[in-house]
């Protein structure tokens, strides 16, 4: 089992603008990560319409569902990750192993076949799984138990994921239109070059800064040696073509029985672990449960930015701007990331005014405040799709930049907030799988995504009528949804036992 902080002991690190230094190499490991994932993430779909398809808007159904599967199972994935560090080496080398076939991966997609970009998506997820859960993981054990910088930790953690974020649209979306000559849908390819280089930046970082994390993500003695990194070893090759698999034969729909079987499962783990403490860890343990489950419909919705957004952005948004100038559509994904770097400590300010006087919503009431904020979006979408839609059949570009703003301080109000959700309900030797199971809700959630995106599109493309009718759909669901947590919220912060 991986070694973690004792309860009621602190770490003793040096600090670094109030927080323990090695929170700073976590942050510009999971920059460089989230650099290479975002770069993927806007320019998949696309590329799959651009180059297997040679831009027929039929083939967006088919991107949206690889986008989604792709999404649901980098998530997902973080299941096993989780189970490998916790049980068998330790955060940090599943972290090392993790990004270097992270790294291969995304080299690899960049060959102009689909099943070498099928091959390249599964290594992808395969090393994701090893990586995203224990980072995170990792954060939450830089503090004692009790220190109330854990939820400022975690979002000073955040911000380093959206700073990420933003970057990699920019700088990628620049490369694919203007590092050469060739068509656009060869450009692509720069864009998962450039993603593969920002994942070795993240092994470097790592490798350099991990012994200032001391004995935090370290194997416990008796697994400190390799040969139980060379069996994991040999697992990460038997799974990539067993992901591979799931990509090109089973589909989204059998995807989304084996995501519902896997989040059963660990259900049942957490709470078979948590029946071993005593009544209030079980009754934890199902809060997070419940609260996962309004997750995955936030997620369902949020993840329409690589598939319906882009491809709405695509051709039904009037991009032009000043001068001719043509607003590159992957730029749009970089509004969120920027909207969370300029808003994360002013919604950080309100949750602390609030906490003083005594008024801070509690974690469920924040998770139905995002999905409100989610579904707010989508009303400003509907509104330009009925009202504003030029002759030239394109609505403005604001309505869309104000969705992506709508939705950011949606995500402010959950993900952050769930990232430190799990470590404070989650039985204390499973936090890592803990970790996996909130990465499962968003696995969930993207699938679906990509369900609902390739339904919009249907088999001729997406046109204002079927975006309308299908953003109407994500509108009530989300309001519905959001209301109905907002009222069910005192039920479920009584199970949480005074956790807040």
């Amino acid at each position: 089992m991986s070694q973690t902080i004792e309860a009621g002991s602190a770490p003793d690190y040096p600090q670094l603008f109030g927080h323990p230094r090695p929170l700073w190499m976590l942050f510009m490991t999971e920059f460089w990560e989230r650099f290479a994932f975002y770069s993927v993430s806007w320019a998949l779909a696309l590329y799959i319409v651009a180059q297997f398809y040679h831009g027929d808007p039929s083939g967006q159904a088919w991107a949206s569902g690889i986008f989604g599967a792709y999404t649901a199972l980098v998530y997902a994935s973080g299941i096993f990750g989780g189970y490998v560090a916790d049980r068998l080496i330790g955060y940090q080398r599943s972290i090392l192993l993790g990004a270097v076939v992270m790294a291969a991966g995304l080299f690899a997609i960049m060959l102009p076949s689909k099943e070498a970009m099928l091959l390249g998506l599964a290594m992808v997820v395969v090393g994701n799984g090893l990586f995203k859960p224990n980072i995170s993981s990792m954060v939450g054990q830089l503090y004692g138990p009790g220190d109330e910088r854990r939820d400022a930790g975690f979002t000073l953690f955040y911000m380093g994921i959206n700073a990420g974020a933003f970057i990699a649209p920019l700088v990628t979306g620049w490369l694919a239109g203007y590092f050469t000559d060739t068509p656009m849908q060869q450009n692509y390819r720069i864009v998962f070059g450039a993603a593969g280089v920002g994942m070795l930046l993240s092994v470097l970082w790592f490798w350099f800064g991990r012994r200032s994390l001391r004995e935090v993500g370290r194997p416990a003695p008796e697994a400190a040696g390799l040969m139980r990194v060379l069996w994991v070893a040999v697992g990460v090759v038997v799974a990539i073509p067993l992901v591979y698999l799931l990509f090109s034969r089973i589909g989204a729909v059998g995807l989304q029985w084996l995501l519902g079987l896997l989040f059963v499962g660990v259900t049942a783990m957490l709470i078979v672990e948590a029946v071993r403490h005593d009544r209030v860890q079980v009754e934890r343990v199902i809060a997070m449960m419940i609260v996962f489950v309004f997750s995955l419909l936030f997620w369902m919705f949020y993840y329409q930015f690589g598939t319906s957004f882009n491809f709405l952005a695509e051709n039904l948004v009037d991009r032009q701007m000043f001068g001719g100038w043509m607003f590159p559509v992957g730029w749009f994904q970089s509004m969120t990331p920027l909207g969370i770097i300029v808003l994360a400590p002013v919604v950080a300010f309100v949750w602390s005014r609030l906490a003083r006087r005594r008024m801070e919503p509690s974690i469920p009431r924040k998770f139905g405040l995002a999905l409100v904020f989610n579904g707010l979006g989508f009303l400003v979408l509907m509104y330009a799709l009925s009202h504003l839609l030029g002759s030239r059949g394109l609505i403005p570009f604001w309505p869309l930049a104000t969705c992506y703003m709508l939705q950011t301080v949606g995500e402010l109000c959950l993900s952050p907030i769930g990232l430190s959700m799990v470590t404070k309900l989650a039985p204390p030797r499973l936090v890592g799988l803990a970790m996996g199971g909130w990465f499962l809700s968003i696995a969930v959630g993207g699938n679906l995504s990509g369900l609902l995106a390739a339904r919009i599109s249907g088999e001729t493309g997406m046109t204002a009528a079927s975006a309308l009718s299908g953003f109407t759909f994500c509108f009530w669901v989300l309001t519905g949804a959001g209301v109905v947590l907002l009222l069910i919220s005192p039920l479920i912060n009584r199970l949480m036992h005074g956790v807040k």
